[in-house]
């Protein structure tokens, strides 16, 4: 297991940078997840603030003890931390930038989800005898925090994620793993802005750096 990259860390947080197909909490049947591999490394407990997706890449915040747990959980409750996304999807969504607020169900719950979008480009893949697939990125930040809720959101403008299997486009992802070498979930946690120091302090990574 290589180690898990540390952006930053002062005496109550580490801001790593979570690879894809790591699962952020353990538990039973649940191999290497990071808050036991992070704890390994670091050689202390760690303590979840958020979360990640099992298949999502990037920035994450996680408390060096319960006390800093606790306050760091508030703050990201009272929207004192932003967090920033990148989608690379598949279609293509209409208005270029907007919000999408559409409830999600959540253990047998209608729950509130709105998500704030803004799209960056716009290509297409090109594919010998075949249309070509539309493909954009997009930029997004939560207003609410629900369960897969930036996948769901954009699968149901019509505009899925790459490498989405659960909620996206089976198919056409088969297709774009030949046509463009995407083998996993293309969504990026890219950027947090939160209060340190005295000041506001931003850390941001550059998705295209991650195996596609």
């Amino acid at each position: 297991m290589n180690d898990i990259p540390i952006i930053y860390q002062n005496s109550e947080i580490f801001i790593i940078n979570k690879k894809a197909g790591m699962p952020v909490q353990g538990g039973e049947k649940i191999a290497h997840p990071l808050d036991e591999e992070l704890a390994k490394q670091v050689g202390q407990k760690v303590y979840l603030v958020h979360r990640l997706d099992k298949d999502t890449s990037g920035l994450m915040l996680v408390a060096k003890t319960p006390a800093a747990a606790s306050k760091w959980t508030k703050l990201i409750g009272s929207k004192e931390v932003k967090k920033e996304y990148i989608a690379i999807c598949t279609g293509t969504i209409n208005p270029k930038q907007g919000e999408i607020s559409e409830d999600i169900i959540q253990h047998g719950q209608s729950r509130r989800a709105v998500t704030h979008y803004k799209v960056e480009k716009e290509w297409k893949i090109e594919r010998e005898g075949e249309a070509p697939v539309q493909m954009c990125q997009i930029r997004l930040q939560l207003e609410t925090g629900r369960m897969h809720q930036i996948r769901i959101h954009l699968a149901k403008q019509g505009c899925p994620i790459a490498g989405d299997d659960q909620h996206g486009n089976f198919k056409l992802n088969k297709v774009l793993r030949k046509a463009a070498g995407i083998k996993h979930l293309q969504l990026f946690s890219v950027k947090l802005t939160l209060p340190l120091e005295g000041s506001i302090k931003t850390f941001e990574i550059d998705y295209s750096t991650y195996n596609r």
